[in-house]
């Protein structure tokens, strides 16, 4: 990128993350370049990639609105009030989310990246030549597989982590029924299964996007499309009338499963040249929805950042990664906690016991103690402070619950 004020400044964008980080830049009079690896997805006619829906929360909306794009993103949007648990008998079971009127959104990957595209029309991008460029400032914002961030690797005393979780994903679709949603729509849906999990998010469309969290041996034990079928009578009945038979045999069968990657680094910066955001600074496993959330908030906190040491990137980039990479950290920890939640806690009467106490824990003392999923879902709260405190918070509810008892 270049600054208005003669600082090239280069910026590379391949994600959502990087193409919100773009607008944040321009918006702060920095000429931005961008460059991507891929198609534009507005002209392809083949999309590549994950489709798994995205949760849009708070921290998300925050950065949107940043940059004049909360109100255009929200429209479109599916508002999600609580859980809906399915057990194998049928039953629905709600579990709210939060107060009356917060709620998360289900928000369709591929639109938000076209929007947030769209929103970069005035910018210069790169026509894909071989070409040099000199710039003050490189942004990677590239994704779990970063190619800035390999180049991290070449240097000493940067320290790398990746870990793939023994589960993976395969994706399938619930149509509508005579042009209306098939299930409740304003809720995410969770067949919990203990070692494995269903869920499923509503589209724009009237459809819901399902996915099967499940290990892999337990995806390859399934070779046949009678086998899906009686998998999916014995742990999932009530979605076969709603996928539907054939649409089973086919969907299963019509992409691998795809494997999914929690990366952790440090520090995400070189000196004043270079920083990481998004995925390639802190790719997490989906479970608590806070991917997304989490590289828009890097937006934001940079810019806060910028903004208090007046954009002298030599102070700016470090005092980002010692913001930063504690609460990144944080939120990759709590995403594989919460995947033990959705697949199995859910289905334990003391967990929903536990989860009674703390709602009215909070109503009675709202300042004093706030759920975990409050504080990661509807504030601001550093992810690594909402971690310690729910940890203070479960000896408090566990001593509560010990002179109840007594």
């Amino acid at each position: 990128m270049e600054e208005s004020t003669d600082r090239p400044t280069k910026k590379k964008v391949v994600a959502v993350v990087g193409a919100l980080n773009a607008c944040f830049f321009a918006k702060r009079g920095f000429d931005v370049k961008v460059f991507e690896t891929r198609e534009d997805i507005r002209q392809a006619k083949i999309v590549k990639g994950r489709s798994i829906n995205l949760a849009l929360s708070h921290r998300g909306r925050q950065a949107l609105n940043h940059v004049g794009m909360e109100d255009k993103i929200v429209s479109q949007g599916i508002p999600m009030h609580a859980r809906m648990i399915h057990s194998l008998s049928g039953k629905q079971s709600p579990i709210p989310y939060g107060k009356k009127g917060q709620y998360i959104l289900s928000v369709d990957r591929s639109n938000l990246n076209k929007e947030l595209l769209t929103a970069l029309d005035h910018l210069p991008w790169s026509d894909g030549s071989e070409e040099q460029i000199k710039a003050d400032l490189i942004v990677g914002c590239d994704g779990a597989f970063s190619a800035i961030r390999k180049q991290f690797l070449r240097r000493s005393r940067f320290n790398y982590s990746q870990t793939y979780i023994p589960h993976g994903y395969m994706e399938l679709t619930i149509p509508p029924i005579n042009g209306e949603f098939s299930m409740k729509p304003n809720y995410l849906h969770i067949w919990p299964r203990n070692t494995f999990m269903m869920i499923a998010l509503p589209n724009t469309d009237k459809t819901f996007t399902c996915t099967l969290f499940m290990p892999f041996d337990e995806f390859e034990k399934i070779t046949t499309g009678d086998e899906v079928i009686e998998f999916f009578q014995k742990y999932f009945p009530d979605t076969i009338p709603l996928i539907g038979v054939d649409a089973l045999k086919r969907d299963y069968f019509h992409l691998p499963a795809q494997a999914m990657v929690s990366v952790k680094c440090s520090p995400y910066h070189i000196g004043d040249t270079c920083v990481l955001m998004g995925d390639a600074a802190h790719a997490v496993v989906p479970f608590y929805g806070q991917g997304m959330n989490a590289g828009f908030e890097d937006c934001i906190v940079f810019d806060e950042i910028l903004d208090q040491f007046n954009d002298d990137f030599s102070v700016v980039l470090p005092e980002y990664t010692r913001v930063r990479v504690p609460d990144d950290h944080a939120i990759a920890d709590l995403a594989m906690y919460n995947y033990v939640e959705m697949r199995a806690h859910v289905n334990s009467k003391w967990f929903l016991f536990r989860k009674h106490v703390d709602n009215f824990l909070h109503f009675l003392m709202p300042k004093t103690l706030v759920p975990l999923y409050t504080m990661v879902t509807f504030t601001r709260t550093r992810y690594h402070q909402a971690l310690e405190r729910w940890k203070w918070q479960d000896k408090v509810r566990n001593f509560c619950i010990f002179l109840y008892t007594i």
